[in-house]
């Protein structure tokens, strides 16, 4: 038995967009998609499973870095359309009673004031179950969309960030935790005294404050993290509560979180402090054949539509992969000032291989029964030593909510792995629980 029960949230793949339209069982609403209701019925399963937190990825443009057309990417429904995750958050609160849910919010595109305030006050009317994916912005087209030519250079992007987050985080804490006193016989609602401008300046933003809002219930919320390259890294030691990461075997996911963890000694955090959960893509069925079949129909479908997957990697590097062979290794001098952790696995393999292994989620296969994937996910997290895993399945649909929440979940749970209960209110409890 596991020395201690390991974390499990959820990684909203292709953010708040349609999932289910090409799939097995599309369900009767699939032009409906912009409404909220499957993810209601997901973040409702979620709450029962007692899992952490919903983390929504987003991203802001139409890309069109493959074949230098917006073409392929409307044609799947691929990484477009997304609407925004901060209209979706209080729809999810409302549905939930503890479910942690987690925003993408891009320090390139939101000023750290409006992001302070709408952080703040999602954490206020969800009675402090927020957390914050800060991400950097990696995609020339997102940059465009704000007025600017392209990004920043990668790693001066992470620079903006750790003080976009420094001001953020002082904004969150401008009000004292006791300001608001509330006193009707004398006429006082907050004491002056402890509300604090912040006066930041810094090399790249610049702020009065405070906040116009008392501090919220978790005050600073739960921050989450992806960054894989060295920079991003450094970034999350200093920052992240939560890291969420890809690596493809248990002696990587092993390297990766000692790593972070010694990081973040370097730099006086308390390395338990922050949870480090690994991606994970599990089908699950009443036999191995039954999900193995699946498995294998999903492959097929990505041969067929190996456009879509070239698609991904141009908007992933802002390399357009329609340029190369696809039977050819790439070239070792590629570059990119998008995601470098990702371009460099790939260099020297060839397009069509990448394609195949990122369509079919290849590294360690989580297939078979719900005794099966437990049990596989029991052993690596023992291994490992921590701290969870994070699902995610980018087309997901109401059978699949199922087949998760209330198959593979109460066997973790049966077998101790997985908590059975919430024994937090707030999201930021909830993680350092264990």
């Amino acid at each position: 038995m596991s020395k201690r029960p390991f974390h499990l949230a959820w990684f909203l793949s292709q953010g708040y967009g349609p999932k289910t339209w090409r799939g097995m069982w599309p369900g009767s609403d699939v032009s409906r998609w912009m409404m909220p209701d499957l993810f209601v019925d997901l973040a409702k399963g979620m709450d029962r499973a007692c899992f952490d937190y919903l983390i929504i990825e987003d991203s802001s443009n139409l890309p069109y870095t493959y074949q230098g057309s917006h073409d392929t990417y409307l044609k799947y429904a691929a990484s477009t359309p997304k609407l925004d995750p901060a209209v979706l958050v209080p729809y999810l609160a409302q549905a939930t009673t503890h479910l942690g849910l987690v925003p993408t919010l891009s320090v390139s595109e939101y000023p750290p004031y409006l992001l302070a305030r709408l952080v703040n006050t999602l954490d206020h009317v969800t009675e402090g179950r927020i957390g914050w994916n800060c991400v950097t912005g990696s995609n020339d087209g997102a940059a465009q969309n704000y007025g600017h030519d392209r990004h920043r250079p990668h790693d001066e992007r992470y620079d903006v960030a750790d003080e976009f987050a420094d001001l953020v985080t002082r904004l969150w804490e401008a009000w004292e935790p006791d300001a608001v006193v509330l006193d009707r016989e004398n006429h006082i609602f907050a004491d002056g005294s402890k509300v604090h401008a912040v006066n930041y300046e810094g090399k790249y933003f610049k702020c009065r404050g405070p906040i116009n809002a008392p501090r919220s219930p978790q005050g600073r919320v739960p921050i989450c993290q992806a960054g894989g390259s060295p920079r991003g890294q450094a970034f999350a030691a200093r920052w992240a509560d939560t890291i969420i990461t890809n690596a493809p075997t248990v002696e990587a996911m092993k390297a990766y979180r000692e790593d972070v963890r010694r990081r973040a000694v370097a730099i006086g955090r308390n390395p338990d402090e922050i949870k480090v959960l690994f991606l994970a893509y599990p089908i699950v069925d009443v036999s191995m054949e039954a999900a193995r079949e699946r498995r294998l129909i999903e492959q097929a479908d990505a041969a067929k539509h190996i456009d879509m997957q070239f698609s991904s990697m141009s908007r992933i590097t802002g390399i357009d992969f329609s340029k190369f062979d696809p039977d050819q290794p790439l070239p070792p001098d590629l570059t990119t000032n998008g995601h470098q952790s990702s371009l460099a696995k790939w260099i020297g393999k060839t397009p069509r291989s990448l394609a195949m292994s990122l369509a079919t989620k290849q590294g360690i296969d989580y297939t078979g029964t719900i005794d099966h994937v437990a049990g596989l996910m029991q052993e690596i997290m023992e291994e490992v030593g921590g701290d969870g895993f994070l699902l995610f399945n980018g087309l997901f649909d109401r059978r699949y909510i199922m087949e998760v929440c209330d198959g593979l979940v109460p066997e973790l749970q049966r077998r101790g792995l997985t908590r059975k209960a919430y024994a937090h209110k707030h999201l930021r409890d909830n993680l350092m629980e264990f």
